[in-house]
């Protein structure tokens, strides 16, 4: 059985992989993740999704290895991860009151067939209509600054919001496990079994 390589060095999916108590070890892809000139946020994280498994195919040839990637959409906009309190400020002022999209890209790669399943789910999130000190203190608490959207749902993230619509929770915090779990059954990987 091909051993399991997560292309990421997030520790929100790693922690998100270990729920399927498979053995796995990570991987820093390396990978571009600019956005091409017109690309909506479908294509760019299946693409970028992609790009982050075949990256590490060289190094893992006989591997399942897992790419997965997000943003999230505000009226319209691509938005990536804020990296400081000033950009996540922005982002939640935009988000108040609104409903976001979160489309995450996940891909399976079997570098030994060269065989890649992909696809992209997404997630929404009605934001609840905030005030600045309450966008201010949240971010100061937490400090969501490597999150796409400024927020973290699994902590204090939570109280943002109005309500929560997607087929999978995990997705959400970036990787999305009912879709990822089929894929590995595909592959002959069934974590119950």
């Amino acid at each position: 059985m091909p051993q399991l390589v997560l292309a990421s060095t997030s520790s929100y999916r790693r922690t998100l992989l270990e729920k399927l108590q498979l053995s796995f070890i990570t991987a820093a892809p390396e990978t571009d993740e600019s956005p091409l000139p017109g690309e909506n946020a479908d294509v760019l994280v299946q693409r970028l999704a992609q790009a982050k498994a075949q990256a590490l195919a060289v190094r893992y040839p006989q591997h399942l290895i897992i790419g997965s990637d997000q943003v999230c959409v505000i009226n319209g906009e691509i938005v990536g991860k804020p990296h400081n309190h000033a950009n996540a400020m922005k982002q939640l002022q935009q988000a108040s009151g609104e409903c976001v999209t979160f489309y995450t890209g996940l891909a399976l790669l079997n570098s030994a067939t060269g065989s890649i399943n992909c696809l992209c789910e997404t997630f929404d999130v009605y934001f609840r209509t905030l005030s600045d000190a309450e966008i201010d203190g949240y971010l100061r608490r937490e400090q969501p600054w490597n999150c796409a959207g400024s927020f973290k749902s699994e902590g204090l993230g939570i109280t943002l919001f109005a309500r929560l619509s997607g087929r999978d929770p995990n997705t959400l915090i970036g990787l999305p496990l009912i879709a990822l779990t089929q894929m590995l059954i595909e592959q002959g990987l069934n974590p119950l079994l």
